[in-house]
């Protein structure tokens, strides 16, 4: 799509002109990826991706969008990068009609930090002990860890703590993680179910539900397509005995940077992290800390709403934000929708302009274009999620899997043909880490050469506690999943687009 918009002539920024380096750069990187040099590799004919490149560059108000599917897989990297590319490229980025920018009332902690406050975030300052991945923003893949455990030597992974999740059966290659596990000397886990992983725990500690605690979402806003605000009070008391969630992970933070726990202090534990927090949204601490009388989760909130694109700014703008005002409003705050002509104010590069063209990216291209003259009628595997069935833990509650099974093989009519495979019957998948086997459903819904498995079953584990799940147990994808098959440029192992061979079983 960059090429045609390119040689035909469709090239604009649109409203991000004069914001944008590196476009000469991304010009020269695709003038050999031809329609009709990748179309046999995308199963997509030359002449339908002319017409959407076309009709995505004169469109007045069109976009093309990418979710965690494309990220998953050995060129996610590059493909998330495109998604931009080619929304820039086209005109239609940071335009009414087209990819905008959320302004959520309280920033996400999770996100980069303002690089004005924080500085520039580095990538790669170490790499994992065993196979040398390159850190990511203090972070390494999952697809890590089972390496770090197993392997002895300096530096090895002897404790885990596990918080709410189930790596066991989610993770790709899960089944060298979950023989490793066991190799740990420790492992804590913090969850209200005993799954596939927590199994494993030396210390299970089940915190409260979510309905038994207050929830304030400062996560998902940054993605939606409008800006709003709410708080969520707790339905139901705590039972009597039970510690809020953040308790136990300031009290376990604590141990973890080698204090005693008789010398358990949380109020400065609690003081230290939002010292932090002030420090990455722009406020003095030692102004800040004075103006509570109380600690925990609830004040760094007010934190990130008072200094949040909406918020009071501690007295600065009155009719701002707080968490007060939050809580005061029943059903939530709305703060109108996504507005264009934001990306000199969110764009946080050195340059203060888009960079459109790093480096580190274009230097995978080459191992795309030697994957270019692979066999194209080989079949590969994707995953997929249920909107009922996104994680594990949903099929252990009998009101989410009581519709049927979903966990199949889905594959095009007409490979089922070619395979001898109809509705209802079984299919083995083979991969180079492993086999399973697993009932059709034929669906013209799939391209044909790819067949699609979901993400998060194969409840059949000796040692659970998960009675609805067991008795619809399926199969674990993962344990297709190559441990070698990972996006070089993340190290994320790969979970779309795995070879595979497909027979009746």
């Amino acid at each position: 799509m960059c090429n045609v918009i390119f040689t035909e002539g469709l090239f604009t920024l649109g409203n991000v002109e004069g914001l944008v380096e590196g476009v000469e750069q991304v010009r020269e990187a695709c003038v050999d990826f031809t329609p009709e040099r990748v179309a046999e590799f995308c199963r997509i004919p030359a002449e339908t991706i002319r017409r959407i490149a076309r009709d995505l560059a004169n469109a007045e108000r069109g976009g093309l969008y990418g979710r965690i599917g494309l990220c998953n897989q050995e060129f996610g990297t590059l493909a998330s990068w495109l998604v931009d590319v080619v929304n820039i490229i086209a005109g239609q980025f940071d335009k009414l009609g087209g990819m905008l920018f959320g302004k959520p009332a309280a920033k996400p902690i999770t996100w980069v930090p303002d690089t004005k406050i924080m500085g520039e975030p580095e990538f790669g300052r170490w790499h994992s002990r065993v196979r040398g991945a390159p850190e990511i923003l203090g972070q390494v893949p999952c697809s890590c860890l089972a390496e770090e455990i197993a392997t002895p030597g300096k530096g090895q992974i002897k404790a885990l703590i596990n918080i709410a999740a189930n790596p066991a059966l989610s993770v790709p290659d899960s089944q060298n993680l979950e023989d490793a596990l066991p190799l740990l000397d420790c492992l804590i886990a913090i969850d209200c179910y005993m799954n596939e992983t927590t199994r494993f725990a030396h210390v299970l500690l089940p915190g409260p539900s979510p309905l038994e605690s207050p929830h304030f979402d400062e996560l998902m806003w940054a993605w939606s397509i409008g800006n709003a605000s709410k708080w969520s009070d707790q339905l139901f008391d705590t039972p009597e005995g039970y510690v809020p969630e953040w308790e136990i992970l300031a009290r376990l933070g604590w141990l973890c940077a080698g204090q005693k726990d008789v010398d358990f202090n949380f109020e400065e534990l609690d003081d230290g992290w939002f010292t932090t927090l002030c420090h990455m949204y722009g406020r003095d601490p030692e102004t800040t800390l004075p103006l509570y009388d109380h600690g925990g989760p609830e004040r760094m909130i007010d934190l990130q709403l008072r200094m949040g694109p909406w918020g009071d700014r501690y007295g600065e703008n009155p009719e701002g934000l707080n968490l007060q005002k939050v809580k005061d409003a029943e059903h939530g705050i709305d703060l109108g929708p996504m507005v264009p002509n934001r990306v000199a104010e969110v764009i946080g590069t050195p340059s203060g302009k888009i960079e459109l063209a790093p480096e580190y990216i274009l230097s995978d291209l080459p191992r795309l274009r030697k994957a270019l003259d692979r066999d194209p009628d080989a079949y590969v595997l994707v995953s997929r999620r249920n909107i009922k069935s996104k994680n594990t833990w949903m099929h252990n509650i009998k009101v989410l899997v009581k519709a049927g099974n979903r966990c199949t093989l889905i594959v095009h009519p007409d490979d089922a043909s070619t395979l001898g495979l109809t509705d209802g019957s079984n299919a083995r998948v083979t991969s180079e880490a492993g086999s399973i086997e697993v009932p059709v459903e034929v669906s013209d819904e799939m391209m044909r050469g790819v067949v699609s498995l979901p993400h998060g079953w194969g409840h059949d584990k000796a040692g659970t506690r998960l009675s609805v799940a067991r008795e619809h147990s399926g199969v674990n994808s993962n344990l297709l999943s190559p441990g070698h098959f990972v996006d070089k440029l993340s190290g994320n192992q790969a979970v779309n687009g795995i070879p595979v061979e497909v027979v009746p079983a």
